[in-house]
């Protein structure tokens, strides 16, 4: 599985990244409720009424067309008899203007759906950046592994050296012993590094949303990466424009000056239209009387005890908490490309004398081991020199494998952290 495989498989299974996902989904079907308030509201109902109320039976036999002159009689109106009335209505209503409110409410909605598909780019963002580093710290951990396995053997060898100079009556028991002492020291390292590796493996199936025992071979090898020359001012740009906290916080000030406007416009007349068509029947199955209407009314809420006030002046102090919010975020994701941006250069330097380390290391040691079996040096020098060079090795590997991290936040504080992002090559 190489790093990519690891990344595009993180970004499938993560659940994370799914929850983010149906959250944008959910948005955009609020922008589509907000965008129901410019449409008209067809309604069909309907009912069914038994009453000897006098009022009731002779407004029901006028409606269902059925009054006649022999219902005049007095007796006839003060104690009519029961009546039935199944009445079927279709209503249309339509708002002509509200002040701009459903304007509003459409444009808020559509902020906040930009802000969740935002907020989906930093999950998948944070996924991106966790399955790489996971991955980077298990192709470490199973470096660091073959490090000291590599030390084990190195320290066999010496022992076996020990044990012929011993031989030749060149040094004592002494010396053996020393380097057996040292020998379960690098044993003790090796399985140390077995249980690290282990653990790092279960942490990367973790960041991928996968079972913690799945078993895999890590192809992308912990080398050093050759990135362009990058500076810190285009950094910082770059990340004012593109991180997701960053327009994140900008869409939350725009959409507090949307529900400002909103509650400024609640103040406005409201023109509405209806039109109704109703038919009325005695029986359910039979024709009866239908009539229709049409009626336009205005509204106008010319004082409500303050609240519409309280509501524009709450929306007008969220607008200036969202602007200070968002000058808050730029700082903080500044702050935050400048601490990836140094640990990145660490890094790089790092490598450059970690590496001339490991050479000189591996070096000393060979010459060491020689005049050691000569009988040119003591068994103090050597395990000195072995130890040196088992600690120039880890830290060469450390140096890569942080600057491998670094160079992912770096893209991550910058806001471009992509699937298909060059560093993760």
């Amino acid at each position: 599985m190489t790093l990519g495989d690891a990344v595009r498989l993180a970004l499938d299974k993560n659940k994370a990244a799914v929850a983010a996902a149906e959250g944008m989904q959910a948005a955009g079907a609020r922008v589509e409720q907000a965008r129901s308030g410019k449409l008209p509201k067809l309604n069909y109902s309907e009912s069914f009424s038994r009453s000897d109320n006098p009022v009731f039976v002779f407004s029901s036999l006028l409606t269902q067309h059925g009054f006649a002159a022999s219902n005049f009689d007095l007796g006839r109106l003060n104690r009519p008899g029961a009546l039935n009335n199944f009445q079927s209505q279709v209503t249309l209503d339509q708002t002509v203007y509200d002040g701009g409110q459903t304007r509003e409410r459409v444009k808020s909605a559509s902020l906040g759906r930009e802000m969740s598909q935002e907020e989906a780019r930093r999950v998948r963002m944070e996924t991106i950046a966790a399955a790489a580093r996971a991955y980077y710290d298990a192709v470490l951990a199973e470096q660091n592994l073959k490090t000291a396995e590599q030390a084990v053997g190195s320290a066999e060898a010496d022992l076996r050296r020990a044990e012929a100079v011993r031989g030749a009556g060149m040094s004592t028991d002494v010396d053996v012993l020393s380097i057996r002492v040292h020998l379960a020291g690098v044993n003790e390292r090796r399985i140390r590094s077995a249980a690290d590796l282990e653990v790092a493996r279960a942490a990367l199936n973790d960041a991928l949303g996968l079972a913690l025992d799945t078993p895999h071979a890590l192809t992308t090898a912990l080398s050093p990466a050759d990135l362009p020359e990058i500076t810190i001012d285009d950094l910082e740009r770059g990340a004012a424009r593109e991180r997701p906290e960053s327009r994140q916080s900008r869409l939350a000030a725009s959409m507090a000056e949307s529900q400002f406007a909103s509650a400024r416009a609640a103040r406005l007349p409201e023109v509405s239209v209806r039109a109704a068509y109703e038919a009325d029947r005695e029986r359910f199955v039979m024709r009866g009387g239908a009539n229709w209407l049409a009626s336009v009314s205005l509204r106008w809420n010319l004082f409500n005890g303050f609240s519409d006030k309280a509501r524009a002046d709450e929306a007008r102090h969220l607008v200036r908490r969202a602007e200070a919010q968002a000058g808050r975020t730029d700082s903080e994701v500044r702050l935050e490309v400048r601490r990836a941006y140094a640990d990145l250069r660490s890094a790089e330097q790092r490598i450059e004398v970690a590496q001339a380390a490991v050479a000189e290391a591996e070096e000393s040691l060979r010459i060491t081991q020689n005049r050691y079996e000569a009988g040119m040096n003591n068994v103090t020098d050597l395990l000195r020199n072995e130890t040196a060079a088992l600690e120039s090795r880890t830290r060469y590997l450390a140096a890569v494998h942080d600057q491998r991290v670094a160079a992912l936040l770096v893209e991550f504080a910058a806001g471009r952290l992509t699937a298909r992002a060059e560093v993760l090559n």
